[in-house]
């Protein structure tokens, strides 16, 4: 639907220095999906083909306690959250050789059948961590592991998800943006310093639930998407103003986050929802947001999707591993045989595949001409704290030429650099 985006007082250049805040975190995971939350890295010169040997482990570290948190690596340190001994805790390690530095206690553990702990990535922005724990703590922490501040998001109405919170907060200039979620307004920011809140959108009473937000470009104006239960949104990062909604069929759990090119958002979601591409225009003063399509090409649960030269890639619920045209929609490829489900990443024109039941990894060509693999690694030695119901779901990380995997306690790095 059209709505008036008004007097925008947000800049361009907020763009620029939103890329400044993740580039001043020095490091090439400065949060959730990497710097721009698209699971998309520059990085080069890594292994094209996994031999006998490869990839060589770094080293181990056996004591994250439990929870599907992945890494995010500034400089010479990786953050990480955890829970041991019923105890949410954001571990600070040295990057290089998996020593622990810290631990910050951040509150209560979230207990859930498919397994206990923290589900969200931390985010780093300069010399502060921002992180949202599964009870829905969100939290400010200083690099030495001080706590500045903590706000609840049910003390601010919303609901923990059945599942938990997941999401991995977005910061942006001097903002922290998450989602509550629930009547007082779905979406939330707050000063990042004193953890102040400084709005919600109260035209938006969409229940959280397992997403992430990503900031989009769109007429020379920054605003915020998220994909929430019943609808894919854009948002005014500046007062919560809603600048569009489209509806969305979620059913049971939306947890994948969105992808934006240039005027184009994509988003998906498993148990039937499918898939949906949406559209902008308008010149800034008024926004249309218009489905150019909605199928089930894609219909992605929780391993995530990545968008590379105009092509999806990721593991589509009945289908298997699938490629698809993002303009289009069409089903371009797809394989499955080879691995079972599971979460992707992508580093110098490969994607690692995850199976989320075996701990299998598989190097593939990032190609839209189909399956082409190059060789496979199985996760060992593997958790046994991992609950019944749980499985390897966090996603595979690829910063300054070193793999990261975990599983529940076990966070493993190798080295993928060429020789």
């Amino acid at each position: 639907m059209a709505t008036r985006l008004g007097v925008s007082r947000l800049l361009f250049v907020l763009a620029v220095c939103v890329l400044a805040d993740a580039a001043r975190g020095e490091g090439p995971w400065p949060q959730w999906r990497g710097p721009n939350r698209d699971d998309v890295t520059t990085e080069a010169g890594l292994i094209q083909e996994f031999g006998s040997d490869d990839p060589q482990r770094v080293w181990l570290f056996e004591n994250c306690g439990s929870g599907y948190s992945g890494p995010a690596i500034v400089g010479n340190r990786l953050y990480i959250l955890g829970a041991r001994e019923g105890s949410d805790l954001l571990l600070c390690l040295d990057a290089a050789s998996g020593r622990e530095l810290w631990a910050a206690p951040l509150g209560d553990t979230l207990k859930n059948d498919w397994g206990d702990g923290p589900r969200s990535t931390p985010t780093v922005d300069g010399d502060f961590i921002y992180a949202l724990t599964g009870m829905g703590n969100l939290v400010c922490v200083k690099n030495d592991g001080t706590l500045i501040w903590t706000k609840s998001m049910e003390e601010l109405g919303g609901k923990i998800p059945v599942w938990g919170y997941t999401e991995s907060p977005l910061v942006l200039g001097d903002k922290v943006y998450c989602t509550p979620g629930e009547a007082e307004g779905a979406i939330a920011a707050f000063d990042k310093e004193s953890g102040d809140l400084l709005w919600r959108t109260e035209d938006l009473a969409d229940v959280a639930h397992y997403s992430s937000i990503v900031p989009m470009e769109h007429d020379g104006k920054t605003l915020l998407v998220q994909l929430l239960f019943k609808e894919v949104v854009g948002v005014d990062p500046d007062d919560g103003t809603v600048l569009w909604t489209v509806p969305f069929p979620g059913s049971v759990a939306v947890i994948p986050t969105a992808i934006v090119s240039g005027n184009m958002v994509y988003v998906t979601a498993g148990y039937g929802a499918g898939c949906m591409m949406v559209k902008l225009t308008g010149d800034g003063s008024q926004v249309e947001a218009e489905v150019v399509y909605e199928n089930k090409n894609m219909t992605n649960h929780h391993g995530g999707v990545i968008l590379i030269d105009g092509h999806l890639y990721g593991y589509s619920d009945g289908k298997g591993w699938v490629c698809q045209n993002l303009e289009s929609g069409d089903l371009v490829w797809r394989e499955r045989e080879a691995l079972g489900k599971g979460a992707i990443a992508y580093a110098d024109g490969r994607f690692y595949c995850l199976s989320e039941d075996t701990g299998e990894l598989v190097l593939i060509a990032a190609s839209s001409e189909g399956w082409e693999e190059h060789g496979r690694y199985t996760l060992d030695p593997q958790t046994e704290i991992r609950s019944g119901r749980g499985k390897v779901w966090t996603h595979p990380v690829i910063a300054d030429g070193k793999l990261y995997l975990r599983d529940q306690d076990l966070l493993f790095s190798f080295d993928v650099k060429a020789k």
